[in-house]
């Protein structure tokens, strides 16, 4: 039962074994997840049976948690040889707080190599030959294909935002230091984030809530959103149909340009030089082994060796400089409206596709709502993203909600 919305109303017990089918039948060709509780599961469903959802706004709805997010009594290993077998002794913050509300894990979703490039065995439900992105790979391929109306991810890069679009479901990055990343394997601790994938944006805003321990906002002012378009070219190639999903999605809209052009390459540079440089010394003990690591990772690690307490600190004045020009352009503007990726889902499983389109925003610690619901000729997810002031988050989803709606409205591009 991939509807949040359904799961909640309905029986747990009868929810969670929907949800255990759904695994049997899809997980032979998708590869999502690590490992499965059933027998919890199943035992925590049919308590909740006879409980009254008073003051458990997501009983019964169960989820996948990355494999980098401790879940108490299961090993937590984070896509790497060097953690097998690693039991968690509490659950991360995340997954406490949905517990509380009711929600119940199902099970540990696929990452790449600690939250980096290197793939595991996910692939896209939509074409199983094209990877389904990372580092969130699992969690987004088990929402899209309908096991779970809820999965948990983490961003340092691109690590949802990109997984979400390919597979054509929503997420949501949380400002940086919004939520604790207690119990959450970290790889640079400037840049980490808790991140949510469910099938639509207004899933996220339920859930969004419940771990803000917040109302509900209400629904999106009658006004047409004011957006800053970025067309992102100056950072790679934007395929056809992506540029026309951003176009259509800005009709809808009175917009400005961003004109940022000049400045978000200076800001990849310096993302990539801060997670290096944290990275490096977040897996200083990892990296004494490097016949165990991957070859990505090995260079992302001697990289962040090689890179100067200086050049740290200069790219963390970079960040800080522009972060406070784009939060003063978002006081006026709803979002920055952009390609949540380069294209749709490139084809292949060697690879998670490239990160460069979010780096400039997790650099600066922004909220970020991917929006679903365009698609490419070939009936490939086209995700957009929408980036926000992180006081402003409830706005941001409101607008993500009226995108939405008009991109799955939208013929295919």
């Amino acid at each position: 039962m991939s509807d949040l919305r359904l799961a909640r109303d309905a029986r747990p017990s009868e929810v969670v074994t929907a949800a255990l089918e759904r695994l049997d039948a899809t997980e032979p060709d998708l590869r999502a997840w690590v490992r499965v509780d059933r027998d919890g599961a199943l035992s925590t469903a049919r308590e909740l049976d006879d409980r009254p959802a008073d003051g458990l706004p997501l009983r019964g709805v169960p989820f996948g948690v990355k494999d980098i997010i401790d879940v108490r009594g299961t090993a937590t290993e984070c896509g790497s040889r060097l953690r097998r077998g690693r039991i968690a002794g509490a659950d991360a913050w995340v997954v406490a707080r949905l517990r509380r509300a009711g929600a119940i894990p199902l099970g540990k979703t696929v990452t790449t190599e600690f939250a980096y490039f290197s793939p595991g065995p996910t692939r896209n439900p939509h074409d199983l030959t094209r990877t389904p992105g990372g580092s969130s790979s699992g969690s987004a391929a088990a929402v899209a294909a309908g096991v779970v109306p809820l999965a948990l991810g983490s961003q340092t890069a691109g690590s949802l935002t990109r997984p979400a679009a390919f597979c054509g479901v929503a997420g949501f990055v949380a400002p940086v230091g919004s939520w604790p990343t207690t119990g959450i394997a970290g790889l640079s601790h400037s840049l980490d984030s808790v991140g949510l994938i469910t099938p639509t944006v207004a899933d996220l805003r339920v859930v969004h809530a419940v771990l803000s321990d917040a109302a509900l906002a209400g629904t999106a002012p009658s006004g047409r959103p004011r957006l800053r378009v970025w067309t992102a070219t100056e950072l790679g190639h934007i395929d056809a149909s992506m540029r026309t999903a951003v176009a259509r999605a800005a009709e809808d809209a009175d917009t400005e340009p961003l004109g940022w052009a000049v400045r978000t390459p200076g800001l990849v540079e310096a993302h990539t030089t801060v997670m290096a440089y944290e990275a490096a010394r977040c897996l200083a003990a990892e990296a004494g082994h490097p016949e165990q690591l991957s070859e990505p990772l090995n260079e992302l690690l001697a990289r962040g060796r090689s890179t100067t307490d200086a050049d740290y600190c200069a790219a963390l004045s970079v960040a800080a400089r522009a972060r406070a020009d784009i939060l003063a352009i978002l006081t006026y503007a709803d979002a920055i409206l952009g390609p949540a990726a380069l294209g749709p889902a490139p084809h292949g499983l060697a690879a998670t596709g490239t990160p460069v389109l979010s780096r400039p925003w997790q650099l600066l610690g922004l909220p970020v709502v991917t929006v679903p619901g365009y698609t490419d000729d070939e009936g490939m997810p086209l995700g957009l993203q929408l980036i926000g002031h992180p006081d402003r988050v409830d706005r941001l989803f409101a607008v993500a909600e009226r995108l939405e709606r008009r991109a799955r409205q939208a013929p295919a591009l």
